[in-house]
């Protein structure tokens, strides 16, 4: 019994941190790579993230959605 329980208690918390991780993403401004480079900034990758993003000018720190 004890061990249904934490089973189902392990689905639930997992499920609900799936669910909340894309609405965590779309909350973060982000814009295209273009957009990026014509406000001064430069596109950068970052490996501890596996991200792009906007380095410098007018974007700083945002994520770049397209090239």
């Amino acid at each position: 019994m004890r061990t249904r329980f934490l089973a189902f208690a392990a689905a639930f918390i997992l499920a609900a941190l799936g669910a909340a991780t894309p609405v965590a993403q779309a909350a973060v401004p982000a814009v295209p790579g273009p957009t990026c480079t014509a406000a001064g900034g430069a596109v950068e990758y970052d490996s501890d993230t596996g991200q792009w993003t906007c380095e410098g000018g007018d974007n700083d720190g945002e994520l770049i959605t397209e090239s």
